[in-house]
């Protein structure tokens, strides 16, 4: 017997909505808040921390957000690095610090359990970007102004 029920919410209740913090309903605010305490922390740490690590060693890593599961035992770590577009480069090794910045993040942060970290890549600025030019295309003007045309031609009528 199957245990799934036919909503259509199976992409939220995989490991991969799991460890985003995806839910139904959203995150919480409590879930919000202790993201963005997780957040500022880790931008601290990487801001202050010069890393053993051979491909960390001077990275500039920036801490974009912070999401947590429901249960607060993971937090998947949006990051990027300014200017560069490269990031995935660096996730081996963010991968491998993982445990130290667990270990100083659980020092700096009164929590029952310090959340794993899994780190991703944060895509928001290039897509971001992507439609900025697409929206500036010439293809994409002349459809607008028809659009506008067309509006103010109805609206006389």
């Amino acid at each position: 017997m199957s245990r799934r029920n036919g909503s259509g919410k199976a992409a939220l209740n995989g490991p991969a909505g799991y460890l985003a913090g995806l839910s139904p309903s959203g995150p919480s605010q409590r879930q919000l808040r202790v993201g963005e305490e997780v957040r500022r922390v880790l931008a601290e740490l990487f801001a202050r921390t010069t890393f053993r690590d051979l491909e960390l060693a001077d990275a500039r890593v920036t801490v974009t957000e912070v999401r947590l599961s429901p249960d607060f035992k993971h937090a998947t770590v949006f990051v990027a690095r300014l200017g560069r577009s490269d990031i995935e480069v660096l996730l081996p090794g963010l991968k491998r610090v993982a445990p130290w910045l667990r270990t100083q993040m659980s020092h700096k942060l009164r929590l029952r359990v310090a959340p794993e970290l899994h780190f991703q890549p944060d895509t928001a600025l290039d897509y971001a970007m992507y439609m900025d030019t697409l929206l500036k295309s010439p293809d994409v003007k002349r459809d607008l102004e028809a659009e506008e045309n067309k509006a103010e031609d109805d609206s006389e009528h």
